[in-house]
């Protein structure tokens, strides 16, 4: 609707962020939730990916704006349409939210040590299959 076009990777972002967003709050919503949860969380997480983007984020397959973003959506959503409370859910979501974060940052820091974490602009531009793997992972004939 944004564009003017359907895209399949507009199509399966947005299936990805309505399960992500409903998977912590299932089993705690009536069925008619859980799809306005999606629903809402499709449209989102798409603003979360345009968003990170235009903030220069360097965000590998939208993970966090469709996973993330989803997910604490979900997460604060039991506590309105299902069974838990405000404190309890946003308590949940500080906690794993650091814990994340700190496990991300120990496994950062532990594989730029070993192996490093980017490419030289050189070796991306001339396409990941061919300089780490000796071989063109597509080969399209037009």
């Amino acid at each position: 609707m944004k564009f003017g076009k359907f895209t399949l990777v507009g199509m399966v972002t947005g299936t990805l962020s309505g399960l992500a967003s409903i998977t912590p709050a299932a089993g705690f919503v009536d069925p008619s939730y859980a799809l306005l949860i999606g629903a809402i969380a499709g449209m989102m997480c798409q603003e979360a990916v345009y968003l990170l983007r235009k903030l220069g984020v360097d965000d590998t397959l939208d993970v966090f704006a469709v996973h993330g973003v989803g997910g604490i959506y979900g997460s604060m959503m039991v506590a309105p349409l299902g069974i838990a409370n405000w404190t309890a859910q946003l308590g949940g979501i500080a906690i794993i939210g650091a814990y994340t974060i700190a496990v991300t940052l120990v496994l950062i820091f532990f594989c730029k040590g070993v192996v490093g974490i980017r490419v030289s602009e050189e070796d991306e531009n001339s396409g990941l299959d061919k300089v780490l793997h000796g071989q063109r992972g597509y080969e399209l004939l037009t």
